[in-house]
């Protein structure tokens, strides 16, 4: 599955799974992606929020793995909502990774992360940013340009007011919060949908209904979680320290039932934990 791509709507082929770097600090993160990369992962995903874009870095110059086979994401910060701080922002990335090219850039969030609950849609100020990229992707610096936590509203913005559509969405979504509406309106617009967060945080875990119909399958939580996502067609990102953790994770050569893949889209019964439930994107 780690070799198996989706193709975005201007050509570029992308791994149908993702090594989250997400509260991975710059130092871990090295160790981490080279790790991952060992396994048999390509496509890595991070964000300057992350704090850890040039650790990533590092680890994509020092892996035996040519730069040309891996698939680097990351994404501008959420502040960036005029086309100055974005294009600042662009370059920043590209400095820290020193990686030659990003392949995939998004815009983090609709919202600053301090305004993230607030009704503003920054639709102009998300307009700039998007200009930003969309030179750089012209230039050549990107390969391809998206968004995250993107809603339709925000997603409309763009197509309608941009020269180049996002190619990509990334948003919260795992069993017991699917966001259906949003992944066929993408559907449509020829965007793909990425999940973040693809455990719930380690919620999913602990729901014992999830326990057992993997157990049905004589798989672990984590690998039904992953394989959700895939066969909804959407490119999971799933986040793991541990090399075993890693192999599990994208272990996934397993179908599940049609009646099954009902139930868990239907799915409602996760209870966020006090300690996650702070996310803004879980809102």
């Amino acid at each position: 599955m780690l070799k198996e791509t989706y193709t975005l709507s201007n050509g570029v082929e992308i791994p149908k799974i993702a090594f989250g770097t997400w509260l991975l600090d710059n130092q871990s993160v090295i160790g981490a992606v080279k790790n991952a990369i060992n396994i048999g992962y390509r496509h890595i995903d991070t964000a300057a929020a992350y704090e850890n874009e040039e650790g990533v870095g590092q680890a994509i110059r020092e892996s035996n793995v040519a730069r040309s086979d891996l698939f680097v994401t990351t994404k501008i910060v959420a502040e960036a909502k005029d086309y100055e701080s974005a294009k600042a922002a662009i370059e920043l990335s590209l400095n820290k990774l020193d990686i030659d090219y990003i392949d995939l850039l998004l815009i983090h969030s609709p919202r600053p992360w301090a305004d993230y609950k607030s009704e503003h849609r920054y639709a102009e100020g998300n307009l700039q940013a998007w200009r930003a990229m969309e030179e750089a992707y012209e230039a050549g610096k990107i390969k391809s340009i998206g968004v995250a936590n993107f809603e339709r509203d925000d997603l409309e913005n763009l197509i309608v007011n941009a020269n180049i559509s996002p190619m990509v969405d990334q948003v919260l979504s795992h069993i017991g919060h699917t966001p259906m509406a949003l992944i066929e309106y993408a559907k449509k617009q020829n965007i793909l949908i990425e999940a973040h967060s693809p455990f719930g945080h380690g919620d999913l875990m602990r729901n014992n209904e999830i326990k057992r119909m993997a157990s049905e399958l004589n798989v672990s939580v984590p690998q039904l979680a992953v394989n959700y996502l895939l066969q909804l067609g959407l490119v999971p990102l799933p986040k793991a320290s541990s090399i075993e953790h890693m192999r599990n994770n994208a272990s996934v050569d397993f179908t599940i039932p049609a009646e099954m893949m009902k139930q868990l889209e239907n799915f409602s019964e996760i209870q966020y934990s006090e300690a996650t439930s702070v996310f803004p994107v879980y809102q």
